[in-house]
């Protein structure tokens, strides 16, 4: 069997607040194949984002990786020094941030800070840094890609700095690719091109993928395989078609009842209203003991407060952390 591209083990991320430690990543688990896009959903809070800035040793913060092991093309990256790992970044795994707003420096044109990067790590010269950026530009579908070297960000539309972001990630051919939310604040039409784009060109160079998301929507049309997490812990991993055909864990289940469906009618007076999952995420500096779902579980019983579930294989490929699916488990302390 072909190993992983990308392999994380037991990855746990660490916040220090003034009274208590606090973990919004705590041993996560999943794997990414080369040319494989793997879709990493779950609630806002779930930790998605932060186990993505992991991969990158990208923590803000007070924020620390404290345990686990995230290996890549058969090297730990935590083992790696900063500058090793500076190197890689942007080269070998890149990222498509959440925000293009916010991830393009205001201060620099288009040109500039893209060109900065690809001359960094190619070693190119100015105008050859600024041609190289002005072909990905144009491969990204941005017309007149040589008149927007010389333009700053709040001279492009969303969808427009969204294609720049995704252009950033490419320059180097990364073997895999980060992407964010990639879609977030964007409308509905923008969104369809963005996430054709992606595909696209995720086919055309090869490349690997983790796509973060809330979107159920979004990775039923991207991904080869699914990873939902709640509360900073994994619950269920799958390929695509069994994630949607044959959830087993109650979050999942949870997630997928909760999203539209055009061959149902949503009103409150006559037929069916939307499905929600009942209360919130939990406090992460208090979280529930046992399994963290439970307070919010349709199925849960007094034993899924006692005891943690861990990732239990239940068929070739899927694992679920649930006992009542028969997920193994180990007592939590009182």
């Amino acid at each position: 069997m072909t190993a992983p591209l990308l392999d994380v083990e037991a990855l746990s991320i660490e916040f220090q607040t003034p009274s208590r430690k606090v973990r919004p990543v705590d041993g996560v688990d999943f794997a990414i194949g080369r040319n494989q896009t793997l879709g990493l959903v779950g609630e806002s809070g779930s930790g998605k984002t932060m186990s993505s800035l992991g991969l990158l040793r990208l923590v803000p913060r007070p924020g620390r990786i404290v345990g686990g092991r995230i290996g890549f093309d058969g090297q730990d990256l935590l083992a790696l020094s900063e500058p090793e790992m500076a190197a890689l970044r942007g080269r070998r795994m890149a990222m498509v941030f959440q925000n293009p707003a916010y991830s393009l420096n205001p201060l620099l044109t288009i040109g500039r800070q893209l060109g900065e990067i690809v001359a960094w790590h190619e070693r190119l010269g100015r105008a050859d840094a600024e041609a190289r950026v002005a072909d990905l530009l144009g491969l990204v579908g941005i017309a007149d890609p040589g008149a927007r070297l010389r333009q700053f960000p709040h001279e492009l539309s969303g969808g427009m700095k969204q294609r720049v972001c995704i252009a950033r990630a490419l320059l180097c051919d990364p073997w895999l690719i980060l992407a964010d939310e990639p879609t977030t604040n964007l409308d509905v039409t923008i969104q369809a091109q963005i996430l054709d784009l992606l595909r696209s060109l995720k086919e055309r160079l090869h490349t690997a993928m983790l796509l973060v998301t809330h979107d159920m929507g979004v990775v039923a049309r991207m991904a080869d395989r699914i990873t939902v997490m709640y509360a900073g812990r994994v619950c269920e991993t799958a390929d695509a078609r069994t994630i949607f055909r044959a959830p087993l864990h109650p979050y999942t289940i949870a997630l997928l009842e909760s999203v539209p469906r055009a061959d149902r009618a949503y009103d409150r007076g006559r037929r069916e209203t939307l499905p929600v999952i009942g209360g919130r995420l939990p406090d992460m500096t208090h979280p529930p003991a046992g399994c963290r779902f439970h307070p919010r579980c349709p199925e849960a019983i007094a034993e899924c407060s006692r005891v943690l579930p861990l990732a239990t294989p239940v068929a070739p490929g899927h694992v679920v952390s649930c006992i009542r699916r028969g997920s193994a488990s180990i007592p939590v302390a009182a």
